[in-house]
């Protein structure tokens, strides 16, 4: 067998072995998804992050774990560079990267002060779900399905052009996340989740 036909099969199982969670199921019921995802308090999320934050890109694997109001949030690059561990609740937050670690009350101004893009961690919880933040007020977009596929809400926008199916649930494989000022767009792409 010639190396070219191994490499040609061994990658051909390979991406048979990563199958994808099937499309989302049409969804009649918004509030009863609603109450669902909003129930989900500890999951697992893997991919990668496409920032592109006032003329700068970056490129990072995301590993995000929430329990509850505990999250851990690990972005890292090739070959691990770039590690940044952010770690929190709603008293605060810490961020640890090369070997430093510092603290404030909020994510969103930590992040930015310490890597120097934007991350709306506080409402990501919620828009990463596939739900729109507490507050303020959103204006939510849906398909012919009754699916969920863009919220406005505090200057962002949210997009959701690959919903998946997780048992019940329906979740995310990418978002896309937007504001205007200041050229922010965040997206997260090759999600797969993890549920307790």
């Amino acid at each position: 067998m010639s190396a070219r036909v191994f490499a040609l099969l061994t990658l051909s199982a390979l991406l048979h072995a990563c199958t994808l969670a099937p499309p989302a199921a049409s969804n009649p019921n918004w509030a009863l998804l609603q109450d669902q995802l909003s129930a989900l308090e500890s999951w697992q999320l893997r991919g990668r992050v496409n920032i592109r934050y006032d003329g700068e890109s970056y490129t990072p694997r995301i590993d995000w774990r929430q329990h509850s109001d505990d999250y851990t949030i690990r972005l890292w690059g090739t070959f691990n560079a770039g590690n940044t561990l952010i770690t929190g609740n709603p008293a605060g937050v810490s961020l640890e990267t090369d070997g430093r670690t510092q603290q404030a009350r909020t994510p969103e101004r930590l992040i930015l002060r310490e890597l120097g893009y934007e991350l709306p961690v506080s409402s990501l919880n919620y828009w990463i779900k596939g739900l729109p933040a507490p507050r303020p007020r959103p204006q939510l977009s849906f398909d012919e399905a009754n699916r969920l596929t863009e919220i406005q809400q505090d200057g962002w926008l949210i997009r959701y052009p690959d919903p998946r199916q997780y048992g019940a649930l329906s979740l995310p494989r990418r978002i896309e996340v937007s504001r205007s000022e200041q050229d922010i767009r965040l997206v997260f792409v090759g999600l797969n989740w993890i549920l307790d």
